[in-house]
């Protein structure tokens, strides 16, 4: 008899796609060995349930995530920050009271893209003042920056905000097709990697030949950066936070004119229908190593209960094989720092929307990844 660590390591060598239709009846309560892993198997929301999973690869956890559980409407936010945790921590302190703040000041329906995307903006603006503050004492604030991916459910429509290359997915059923699960992708990406990101920077900067680079094999911003949309990096957007030579990671030898990365996040709005099951937000360590179809797959054969998990674990599991056929036995015994030579931080949620079936009188509850305790959430405040 193998256990699951067998199963998924014979498993392994398999692609994705085929991996997602043949592992349903592996056990997935063998991770209290991985203390980098955290999740919430299944928990309620206002209409329906969620999964949300998060691994930790470095040294000090830089994705921060939440899942605020309100009556009426539910909030998702992944930040995936870089440089440090500061930026991804001060959104996941901020956004979401902004987002209440706004609503309450100005009499703003929550469930809009402008309320969404004031939040976002008035949450950039406070990081920024923050690092006014503190650069004189840790001038690599102003270096320090984070990918912001926030959605409300309200009322039947997903609203989505984006900065960065986390990504919220649609997983929805093509009746057409034998019931088929489609991935509906509803963000863009801002990273440049892309040539409509690069076309979109040469255009914004036409005196500047180097505004990308391409780097180790990569595309980057003046050769540092991947994402072209952030909160924090005060240094590409300002001249006023310019680092010297003293910091050569970050300096740039001619000072900036205009701002290098773009301000604002990319909106989306979309009515759900009834072939539409689930929705998977996620960071960019999930989607370097998965398709967003692999994804899609996996969450539609596979039971809800520890599914932002078994996604996690997938992703892992092919981050192992890029980097030189480890297994996921091998990945899951590396300490945070050293395995981020394998993968970045993962952070993992699934919004199943069960149309058809509302959980009255919920709990109004605020959670947040890799934290086991749960607080009341700031939706109350609106009655």
């Amino acid at each position: 008899m193998f256990s699951w660590v067998g199963k998924l390591a014979s498993a392994f060598w398999l692609p994705l796609s085929l991996y997602a239709r043949t592992n349903k009846d592996d056990s997935l309560g063998d991770d209290e060995n991985d203390p980098l892993l955290w999740s919430k198997e299944l928990e309620k929301h206002a209409f329906g349930e969620f999964s949300f999973a998060v691994v930790q690869a470095n040294e000090v956890l830089e994705d921060q995530s939440q899942v605020e559980i309100g009556q009426n409407a539910t909030f998702i936010g992944v930040y995936d920050g870089h440089g440090g945790p500061e930026a991804s921590r001060y959104i996941c302190d901020h956004l979401f009271p902004h987002l209440i703040r706004l609503t309450q000041e100005n009499g703003l329906n929550l469930t809009s893209s402008k309320s969404l995307k004031d939040a976002v903006s008035a949450t950039e603006e406070g990081f920024l003042s923050l690092v006014r503050r503190t650069c004189g004492i840790k001038p690599l604030m102003a270096a320090v920056g984070s990918c912001c991916l926030a959605g409300i459910i309200s009322q039947g429509t997903l609203y989505v905000a984006n900065m960065g290359d986390s990504r919220a997915v649609i997983g929805r059923l093509n009746k057409r097709k034998s019931n088929k699960i489609i991935a509906e992708q509803i963000t863009e990406d801002h990273n440049a990697s892309m040539d409509e990101i690069r076309q979109e920077l040469k255009s914004d900067h036409p005196d500047d030949p180097h505004i990308v680079v391409m780097k180790q094999g990569v595309w980057r911003i003046k050769g540092i950066i991947q994402v072209s949309r952030t909160i924090g990096d005060a240094y590409l957007k300002k001249p006023e936070f310019a680092l010297d030579p003293s910091f050569p990671r970050f300096h740039l030898r001619e000072p900036i004119r205009r701002p290098v990365l773009r301000s604002g996040p990319s909106m989306h709005t979309r009515e759900l229908k009834p072939e539409d099951k689930f929705v998977v937000f996620a960071s960019d360590g999930l989607w370097e190593h998965m398709t967003n179809q692999q994804v899609v797959e996996i969450v539609h054969n596979n039971p809800r209960q520890g599914i932002a998990r078994r996604l996690v674990k997938s992703a892992m599991v092919e981050a192992g094989r890029k980097a030189g056929k480890k297994r996921y036995d091998e990945v899951k015994k590396m300490e945070k720092g050293s395995r981020r030579a394998i993968h970045d931080d993962i952070t993992v949620v699934v919004v199943f929307i069960d149309q058809q079936k509302m959980n009255m009188g919920i709990d109004e509850l605020s959670m947040r990844g890799f934290n086991d305790s749960t607080s009341p959430s700031g939706f109350r405040a609106l009655g």
